[in-house]
């Protein structure tokens, strides 16, 4: 017996007095609900309406127990809103790099609020946003993929120094290809030790890594000249004095003052996916609000779009190349 059902059309009886608007007024047939006045009595082991009269009066046992039902009934609706509350209010993480613009992020969180979504954003390595999505930590994520393969791509390039009228190399839009970073010999001169390059968190991955290095090496730029840049304010603050350049995306140079130039390489490019925890069903769906918001947080565009750097064809011999190694 679902109880709640039944004592609903308890109290609606006793309170129209006629099992026709109790009906209408539950929006179920008339013999359903007279079904169900009479299991209710059943279970009670007594009469709850007198029903030899025109219009049906309630009972001394049902006038008994009507506050009684009407208080479970009361108690089972705040527990319904409090479910209810509590689903509004559960916050739902979001794995990001942490070189996402904090405005764009912003707009994804009033979003998700109109869309009834509490939205927690949280700053985390690539790697540790694929294992959030795989143990259900997270709800969405951006996830790393190979450029060539991904929904969404972000071009990379090298922030440098400022110029000391405030501008820099970077100012253009002219691309720059690892082999011109190797160093160079004065006429007399002692070669000056060149700028390391810094990689953030975000392309400290195994299979960014390798790529990377592949490509140094066929520009004939020693390993040693690359290395993890460490925290993104310490990164940051030795690309502006001038002791390194910085393997980044634009928007977050331009967002700290780095002059910015893109690579022409793009298979070296960052590609991106909007990925979300697998469902109970085995599903993965995320909204597609949510994407084009995500994607624009880390200043990604389409994969099927040119970027910085790209040919008239999207796509150059030496990027494929270096994408099959």
């Amino acid at each position: 017996m679902d109880l709640l059902a039944h004592l609903e059309a308890y109290v609606a009886t006793a309170d129209e007095a006629s099992f026709s608007r109790a009906a209408d007024r539950l929006g179920i047939a008339q013999p359903l609900l007279s079904r169900r006045i009479k299991t209710l009595e059943e279970h009670f082991g007594g009469s709850l309406f007198d029903r030899s009269r025109r219009q049906i009066a309630t009972t001394e046992l049902g006038m008994l127990l009507l506050p009684y039902a009407r208080d479970v009934l009361d108690r089972a609706q705040r527990l319904r809103q409090v479910a209810r509350s509590a689903r509004r209010s559960r916050v739902c993480a979001v794995g990001v790099p942490a070189d996402c613009a904090p405005a764009a992020l912003a707009r994804a969180i009033r979003a998700g609020t109109e869309h009834g979504i509490t939205l927690g954003m949280r700053e985390l390595p690539p790697l540790e946003r694929a294992s959030g999505l795989a143990d259900g930590s997270l709800g969405y994520a951006l996830v790393r993929a190979a450029p060539e393969e991904a929904a969404f791509r972000v071009p990379l390039g090298l922030a440098s120094a400022p110029g000391p009228e405030g501008g820099g190399s970077g100012g253009s839009r002219r691309t720059v290809h690892l082999e011109e970073l190797r160093p160079r010999r004065g006429r007399g001169a002692r070669p000056t030790a060149p700028a390391p390059l810094l990689l953030l968190t975000e392309d400290q991955l195994p299979s960014f890594e390798d790529r990377f290095l592949r490509a140094a090496a066929r520009a004939g730029l020693p390993e040693s000249r690359i290395r993890p840049a460490g925290p993104a304010a310490t990164a940051l603050a030795e690309t502006l004095a001038g002791s390194a350049l910085l393997l980044c995306a634009e928007p977050f140079a331009r967002q700290h003052g780095a002059p910015w130039t893109p690579l022409a390489d793009h298979a070296l490019h960052r590609g991106y996916d909007v990925s979300a925890a697998p469902g109970r069903d085995g599903s993965e769906a995320v909204p597609s609000w949510l994407v084009t918001l995500l994607a624009a947080a880390v200043g990604a565009v389409p994969a099927g779009r040119r970027g910085p750097g790209l040919g008239a064809g999207g796509e150059d011999v030496r990027a494929r190349l270096a994408a099959r190694g």
